[in-house]
């Protein structure tokens, strides 16, 4: 057994593979005549200057990245026979520094690749001509999703795809693609098989929609597999010694069976060996309030919590109605996530809680919390997690299977003693939370340290989904 919570967090995914382009065209003086559009860069000498400029702060971006990033060097673009050049060479996103050039160029430069954006200059180096000419004549606008190679202007990057002079907007923009490109595609491990809360289709449509591997590994196949790993007795030592390290944490506090932990220990180790064994980044167990207590002796709360803290992806009864949203969620915020049950929303409130929060919240330390016995269960090891007061948050919320997805974000106001499931919170919601209350499904939720709603509305917009942001005016 492997488990260290000294590890550093674990980083999921492929890296982001970026081609900048500067794109520009040079003119020539003619007397008596309008020569020149505007810009700032006109010689030679100021597109080494700019290029040079581009590449300082894409290399000052990587480094600042919490996610991978593989900036490739910047490609000089002066005609459509260049840029269809470039766009045969591997990357994901097309990054178009749009400086001087002609339509056609500009459709060139973003025709290579589904993802591109747009970068202009006005006030953060030399004014590009594009700060003035670019419209929707080049960009699509409202509607979702990405525009068929059909359409008669090929309008491949949409207005929000636009930033001018500011880096941190690029920054976000591509922390959402790098999730995209790591979502789109997950194998994920579904012990017990998948379902969809109050949507029998879900797994179907994530699978279409989302293109997940979901393995489906039944509870006869893990039964005899579980029973060998309780027998072996360096497993169950190993787990012993896990265990005195785990309750050995700073603000841990045991309030159930030992035994419990260290067979949550045990449960977690062959958790994470099918995860292994099937190349899988993500975990969701079915019947966990159920079929599993009797074969393993405790739950599945805690052993999912140590595969959240340590970096992978781990969700309790494998609904396939909110599990798309935590994976995109996790590889957004590069943290882990919080499945939980929804509440009805009342004065500005609303009440967060299931038996598997994560303790590694923020990516890097174990936040206090009691073990206690999973909750309608009175029986195993599940974590109740202190979540700071103050600590800003943010949620999914998706309508069943259909492709609307709810987003909003809050403030934790406190961490209560409800007789639901252990951890728990009171979370104030920032917006228009009476609107929340329509929205109210009886269903699961993901939330996340942080406010992630421009990147989460970002990514919804390239996946076809519509995007509710409740705190679009909190």
């Amino acid at each position: 057994m492997d488990w260290d919570p000294q590890q550093p967090f674990r980083t999921l995914g492929r890296p982001l593979k970026v081609q900048p382009i500067f794109m520009y065209a040079l003119p020539s003086r003619k007397e008596q005549s309008s020569w020149r559009s505007w810009g700032g860069v006109q010689t030679e000498a100021a597109v080494n200057e700019e290029v040079a400029r581009i590449t300082g702060e894409l290399t000052r971006m990587a480094t600042k990245a919490e996610f991978r990033l593989e900036v490739l060097p910047v490609a000089k673009v002066t005609s459509s026979e260049a840029a269809d050049a470039v766009a045969k060479q591997d990357h994901d996103v097309t990054l178009l520094y749009a400086c001087t050039g002609s339509g056609s160029l500009l459709r060139a430069c973003l025709g290579g690749k589904s993802h591109a954006l747009i970068f202009l200059r006005a006030q953060s180096g030399p004014v590009y001509y594009w700060y003035e000419a670019l419209s929707t004549q080049y960009l699509q606008k409202d509607g979702v999703g990405i525009v068929a190679a059909s359409d008669s202007n090929h309008r491949i990057a949409h207005v929000d795809d636009v930033v001018v002079d500011d880096c941190a907007e690029l920054l976000w923009r591509l922390r959402a693609l790098a999730a995209l490109k790591n979502f789109l595609g997950t194998r994920i491990v579904a012990l017990g098989g998948p379902w969809g809360k109050y949507a029998p289709d879900a797994p179907q449509k994530a699978k279409e929609r989302f293109q997940l591997e979901v393995v489906d590994v039944s509870y006869e196949t893990f039964a005899p597999r579980l029973r060998q790993a309780r027998a072996d007795r360096a497993l169950v030592s190993a787990a012993e010694k896990a265990t005195r390290r785990y309750l050995a944490l700073p603000k841990t506090k045991l309030l159930t069976n030992r035994e419990a932990v260290v067979n949550a220990f045990v449960l977690y180790q062959v958790f994470k060996d099918m995860m292994s064994e099937h190349d899988a980044t993500a975990f969701t167990v079915k019947s966990c309030m159920g079929t599993i207590i009797p074969m393993s002796e405790t739950t599945a709360c805690l052993p999912l919590e140590l595969l959240n803290d340590e970096g992978l992806i781990a969700f309790c009864e494998s609904d396939f109605v909110i599990i798309p949203a935590g994976l995109l969620l996790r590889h957004i915020a590069a943290r882990p996530v919080f499945l939980h049950n929804s509440t009805f929303p009342h004065a500005r409130t609303v009440t967060c809680a299931h038996c598997t929060s994560p303790r590694r919240m923020d990516g890097r330390k174990y936040a206090p919390a009691e073990i206690m016995t999973h909750y309608e269960s009175d029986y195993g090891a599940a974590p109740k997690v202190t979540m700071p007061i103050g600590q800003q948050v943010s949620f999914i919320d998706p309508e069943y299977s259909s492709t609307r997805w709810l987003g909003f974000k809050g403030i934790v106001k406190a961490n209560p003693f409800y007789q639901i499931c252990r951890s728990q919170q009171d979370v104030e919601i920032r917006g228009d939370w009476q609107k929340l209350r329509s929205e109210t499904r009886d269903s699961h939720w993901v939330m996340v340290y942080g406010d992630y709603l421009r990147e989460i509305g970002f990514a919804a917009r390239k996946l076809g989904l519509e995007w509710a942001n409740v705190s679009d005016h909190a």
